[in-house]
């Protein structure tokens, strides 16, 4: 059995496809097709189902698949720590982020880390922050920046908060509460609103405070990602609670001009977290995180006893 058989199977199970993992992999497909056969005799059992319209693991390609990755992770941090010993920082970095993210330039920090350690390379996903979290316990990322309501901690990992700020509500030009200076939940609570689906860390922050201030509001729209959530809301289909600072980075993008802040004077907080596996890092993860000013092997300071679980909240549910 071959590392590279794996990384074959890992690439069919990811893409579906014999073609589009060939793709992935610079090989060609009857190669690949081959390579996995030898490996199916070896193991005597079948790891894909195959169609003329569609591949899909068997039972026993679940239990393999698992195994790979942990072998071609396991592989890759040899690889890494060798590289680290001898001084270069290599490996792949995976990064995790909310699309609303603002207390660090992340653009600005991964080209620093590419100048300083060009041989490692970075994968960055953008999701919502529990989700980016639930990949950071399992280890399918390595560091993740979060949104999540002030009185919530990120639960399972390390965690150090970077910024919170307090939501602003925003309106499309047009709609009658754009000329106010300030407005309040209780305001607010009479408006159709726009925002991310339920149970999500994102619209918690709001839920929770609609809640404590025994208030009910009208979501009509959901919309998983931030940046179309305000196309809605320049277009009037209705109001969101929105992090300020983001709002202030849309300036000049398209719609921006349509849209209106109001400060909420009981408006609920946000906090920014970056969060990191609770075991010691990788020395990819390690480098990035001395980037951010962060040793990872100082704890102190850093959260992760409770927080944001599986409904996106956690255990602390206090009014913001």
């Amino acid at each position: 059995m071959e590392l590279q058989q794996m990384r074959y199977v890992v690439a069919v199970a990811e893409t579906n496809s014999f073609t589009r993992a060939a793709q992935r992999c610079h090989v060609v497909q009857s190669a690949l097709s081959h390579q996995i056969a030898r490996l199916e005799k070896e193991l005597g059992a079948r790891l894909f189902e195959r169609t003329s319209r569609r591949v899909r693991l068997t039972a026993a390609g679940e239990a393999f698949l698992s195994e790979a990755r942990q072998c071609l992770n396991a592989a890759e941090r040899a690889a890494a720590g060798v590289a680290a010993a001898v001084g270069e920082v290599r490996g792949r970095l995976g990064v995790g982020l909310i699309p609303t993210v603002t207390a660090v330039d992340v653009p600005a920090v991964l080209g620093e880390f590419h100048r300083r350690h060009p041989h490692a390379r970075v994968g960055l996903s953008v999701g919502a922050s529990d989700e980016l979290a639930e990949q950071v316990r399992q280890g399918e990322i390595d560091v993740a920046f979060l949104g999540i309501p002030a009185t919530a901690r990120p639960r399972g990992v390390a965690a150090r908060e970077l910024a919170r700020e307090r939501l602003v509500a925003v309106v499309a030009a047009g709609h009658p509460l754009a000329g106010e200076t300030s407005v309040d939940l209780r305001r607010l609570s009479g408006e159709v609103f726009v925002d991310l689906p339920a149970k999500t860390a994102g619209r918690a922050q709001s839920d929770l405070a609609f809640a404590a201030a025994g208030l009910l509001r009208d979501v009509a729209f959901e919309v998983t990602n931030a940046d179309y959530l305000t196309r809605l809301v320049a277009a009037g289909l209705g109001v969101a609670l929105l992090p300020p600072s983001y709002v202030a980075g849309l300036a000049g993008t398209v719609g921006s001009d349509g849209m209106v802040a109001i400060p909420v004077t009981d408006a609920p907080t946000r906090a920014e977290f970056v969060v990191w596996g609770r075991e010691t890092p990788q020395p990819v993860a390690a480098a990035f995180l001395e980037l951010l000013g962060i040793d990872p092997a100082d704890r102190s300071g850093t959260d992760g006893a409770a927080g944001i679980g599986a409904d996106g909240v956690g255990a602390d549910r206090a009014a913001p």
